[in-house]
């Protein structure tokens, strides 16, 4: 894999899923091959990897990583609900897309490109879940020394670089709401959303939408001066302590049982949600497989990030200022997390050379005091490292089996609960 194993393995990978559209019966084949060809080759070189007590070292900052990005998401579906809610039904009804330049040159290039070429651009090569596991694949190369150990550190900085991007985001598209490019996209996933607006959006925002004199008037007063009329209410759930969400969520009476189980009905939203959530991990992931791994295949990643920024702009997922904004902040992000991991050799000494260093400057300079103390600090560092080996073999080998279990655990689970793993 050191040679280009991996790279082969991953672009094997995405060709045999690719096969689900050309030809259903072969992707069912060959695709429990592949995940079966790979899981024995981890499992095989996980007996004999060397990089143990590293990968313990970075557990910590691993766990902290994923209950970081765990955070990340709960306020991300919790804005992703707010925002699409706080106009209602109506107006995602009524407001039209906004004009993307985008958009138009990928139809102009329908009409001059090749048959071929066209097709090539929609054909759904590449998605989110393949960016995932591409980096999950990466992750496991560690144990090929394919990639510079820690993989947990690797994985750290992939999810501490995630959970902020995904902070930024939800900052970002909640302070100004912007209008879907798929206007009907509310009514058919939100439809218990209510039609009116919330009553700040009666107050602040109605009374002045449509009316450049009163947006006029407004900034000369700085004040909400028009009158709203009679406010429309809303229904508020009974959700215990949680009950406050309400307020932001505007459940229906039918929905409003737990509001847990209405943010899973989020999904991506329905406003334009700047900047893309798609692309960000995209990027993230081929920044860790050019820094980490390079050669043909992180070309080739790249390519698939190029191709998929182009649909979701075709497909009006989202506009083009969204995935070009994903990835310069993705490639950002990335080179401002590198003191979590980094391929670039540490040139840090241990407490031993550090006495090794100055017990020859001692002996240069003829300190005899210094050279004894020195080499007494010395058997004292040498013992001591001695006593840590014994207590971390143990440790390692336990901590190595957990690791390898759940692991594997999570590995079976993905592919027997998902439809795509």
């Amino acid at each position: 894999m050191t040679r280009g194993g991996l790279g082969i393995a991953a672009m094997s990978y995405v060709a045999i899923d690719y096969m689900r559209y050309v030809s259903p019966v072969w992707h069912s084949r060959l695709m429990p091959v592949l995940w079966s060809v790979l899981a024995i080759a981890v499992v095989t070189r996980v007996l004999f990897y060397k990089h143990w007590s590293k990968e313990l070292r970075a557990a910590i900052p691993f766990l902290g990583s994923v209950v970081f990005l765990l955070c990340a998401l709960l306020f991300e579906a919790l804005s992703v609900r707010s925002v699409t809610a706080v106009l209602g039904l109506d107006w995602h009804r009524e407001t039209p897309p906004l004009p993307d330049t985008g958009q138009w040159f990928l139809l102009a290039l329908n009409e001059s490109l090749p048959g071929t070429i066209v097709e090539i651009l929609r054909a759904h090569i590449i998605g989110l879940h393949h960016f995932l596991m591409l980096f999950i694949m990466l992750g496991f190369s560690v144990a090929f020394d394919s990639v510079k150990a820690p993989g947990l550190g690797l994985g750290a900085r992939y999810i501490f670089t995630m959970a902020v991007g995904r902070l930024l985001r939800a900052i970002t598209f909640v302070s100004t709401i912007l209008p879907s490019a798929r206007p009907w996209c509310a009514s058919a996933r939100f439809n218990s959303v209510p039609s009116h607006p919330h009553r700040w959006a009666q107050k602040y925002y109605v009374p002045y939408a449509n009316d450049p004199a009163a947006i006029r008037q407004l900034l000369h007063w700085d004040a909400a001066y028009a009158d709203p009329g009679r406010y429309i209410g809303d229904y508020r759930a009974d959700w215990g302590s949680m009950s406050f969400l309400s307020e932001f969520l505007r459940p229906s009476y039918s929905e409003g049982s737990s509001w847990f189980a209405l943010l899973k009905k989020a999904g991506g939203g329905c406003n334009d949600l700047m900047y893309s959530g798609h692309m960000l991990v995209a990027v993230l992931t081929a920044m860790a497989w050019t820094e980490a791994y390079g050669g043909f295949s992180s070309a080739m990643i790249w390519l698939f990030v190029a191709h998929s920024a182009q649909r979701e702009i075709r497909e009006r997922h989202h506009y083009t200022v969204d995935c070009i904004v994903a990835i310069y902040v993705g490639i950002l992000l990335w080179k401002m997390t590198g003191f979590i991991w980094s391929d670039k050799k540490k040139t840090k000494q241990t407490q031993l050379e550090k006495i090794q260093n100055s017990l020859i400057h001692a002996a240069k300079d003829g300190d005899m005091e210094t050279v004894r103390r020195l080499v007494e600090e010395m058997e004292v560092s040498s013992r001591v490292e001695k006593q840590s080996k014994v207590i971390s073999n143990r440790t390692m080998t336990v901590f190595a089996c957990a690791t390898v279990i759940t692991t594997l655990s999570i590995v079976i689970l993905a592919l027997t609960l998902t439809s795509d793993g």
